[in-house]
């Protein structure tokens, strides 16, 4: 979809982030958060996470980065059945705001230039549910975002 062109630099980004972090996991969604996330993008069908499990798992602690362009059909967000896979039973706005409730720190990276952000509904949607958190996928805005983990 649209994270297609971003492909590359997210990657070289994981690899970065390994050597920097002392305990990392990184689970994949499509669009935006709902009831359940993957490991292996490959097998996401058939090895689905419950997202609850992950909120009880890991305690408010932890620090929790999206990556992503957040570019998707605002119903994807406000809707039940609104993912584009399955029939989710509650929106991905729900989820989303559970998650940055429940985690002291969370970030999201998007790739898309900054001046974009405003223009795009979904966007600006999951800006208003997380919180000013969102950097740009930059030299700059990855500092910005580590900086705001610390604090």
């Amino acid at each position: 979809g649209t994270m297609d062109e971003h492909v590359h630099r997210v990657e070289e980004l994981f690899s970065a982030a390994k050597s920097e972090f002392k305990h990392l996991e990184f689970y994949y969604f499509h669009n935006c958060v709902y009831d359940f996330v993957w490991k292996n993008n490959r097998r996401r069908f058939a090895e689905k996470l419950d997202t609850w499990d992950l909120i009880r798992k890991y305690n408010r602690d932890y620090k929790l980065i999206f990556v992503g362009d957040a570019t998707m059909s605002p119903y994807e967000i406000l809707q039940v059945g609104g993912s584009v896979e399955y029939m989710n039973e509650e929106p991905g706005i729900v989820w989303l705001r559970r998650i940055a409730d429940h985690f002291r720190r969370v970030i999201w990276w998007n790739p898309e230039p900054t001046r974009a952000w405003e223009y795009t509904r979904s966007t600006q949607m999951v800006l208003q549910t997380i919180g000013p958190r969102m950097y740009p996928l930059t030299l700059d805005g990855i500092a910005d975002g580590i900086d705001a983990l610390r604090h």
